[in-house]
């Protein structure tokens, strides 16, 4: 067999392996529920087994409102009056269960990501207000019918009312920490998404 041929069967055969790697992992969700030891929930999207015996809002996992293809599609481009505006308290619809709210959340910053190359960095508040609109070309990305919340200082907002923790893992990676229903970061009944 030729040398250069062997080299060819080789790329191929790598090629194909990690093709095969990154498929899996996008196919893949990452919900951690962090405790003494963290567990991680690797099942297909649309699945609805966990590794979480006890009955939290998690063991309930949905997929998430925008298929692959919409999620990579550019968000209309929204006046900056329409952006979303602080939580009043009242809702007229039935609020998305959380794991679907940082699913839909981790869409919002693929799509910024997709848009601008990068995630938005710093605080809480700064971060939302890229998302908000405060971007170079003032689009927004917050949608109140995929759950996303505002409190009163500009923070998102998890379904409890907590603001979430966004820990930026690199320049197109967040990962986005929910203090659970117990309110407490850092608890057995945090939730986080990477």
């Amino acid at each position: 067999m030729k040398p250069w041929l062997r080299t060819i069967l080789l790329a191929s055969v790598v090629g194909v392996s990690l093709w095969f790697v990154l498929l899996r992992k996008s196919a893949t969700t990452d919900l951690v529920v962090r405790g003494n030891t963290s567990t991680s929930v690797n099942a297909p999207q649309g699945s609805s087994e966990t590794n979480n015996p006890a009955p939290t809002p998690t063991s309930e996992k949905t997929a998430p409102s925008q298929s692959p293809e919409t999620s990579a599609a550019e968000p209309e481009r929204t006046p900056r009056a329409a952006s979303l505006e602080v939580d009043s308290g009242q809702q007229a619809s039935p609020e998305p269960l959380p794991a679907t709210v940082l699913e839909n959340l981790r869409s919002v910053f693929r799509d910024y990501n997709s848009r601008f190359g990068g995630n938005p960095v710093g605080t809480n508040p700064e971060i939302t207000a890229r998302l908000n609109g405060a971007n170079p070309q003032q689009v927004v990305f917050l949608k109140p019918e995929d759950g996303m919340r505002l409190n009163d200082r500009g923070e998102l907002v998890d379904n409890w009312g907590t603001p979430y923790f966004f820990h930026q893992l690199s320049r197109t990676e967040m990962e986005i920490h929910s203090a659970g229903p117990d309110r407490k970061m850092w608890t057995a009944d945090d939730l986080v998404l990477k």
